[in-house]
């Protein structure tokens, strides 16, 4: 039986994800598999890859054959290059942490309320013109 290790899709038409698994080749894409060994969200910015280095190294080990998008994906985490002795690749990039945001209070803020809107409304203020003008007419 010729084991390979290859992608499973899953999620949405248009928002892929998929999972690393070791199946028998002759199973369909999307079939059952021997084992899940990884992840891969290639819509994230950067895309997550998570590989279970340990397990990825026994599969070969074993003889396990993976496909093409799958090896890319193995030199890119190093697994692929600790399986054939080869030197490591540079570390993958990571999303940086985003600072969280500075309160309210801490941007120097006050918290003294007006009590009172700052503009009048425009009906009110109609009104009020209308009161004046029929008061000056009068006198």
């Amino acid at each position: 039986m010729a084991v390979k290790i290859k992608l499973k899709r899953l999620g949405k038409i248009r928002s892929p994800h998929y999972r690393i698994v070791v199946a028998d080749s002759r199973t369909r894409r999307d079939g059952r598999a021997i084992e899940e060994i990884g992840k891969y969200h290639p819509t994230y910015n950067p895309s997550v890859i998570e590989v279970d280095a340990e397990r990825v190294a026994y599969w070969l080990g074993v003889g396990a054959q993976p496909t093409e998008p799958v090896m890319a994906i193995l030199k890119k985490t190093g697994d692929w290059q600790k399986f054939k002795g080869e030197p490591a690749p540079a570390p993958l990039l990571t999303q940086p942490e985003k600072a969280a945001r500075p309160s309210f209070e801490a941007l120097g803020g006050d918290d003294e309320g007006k009590g009172e809107a700052i503009t009048q409304k425009k009906k009110a203020e109609k009104k009020d013109e209308a009161a004046a003008d029929s008061a000056s007419t009068e006198a």
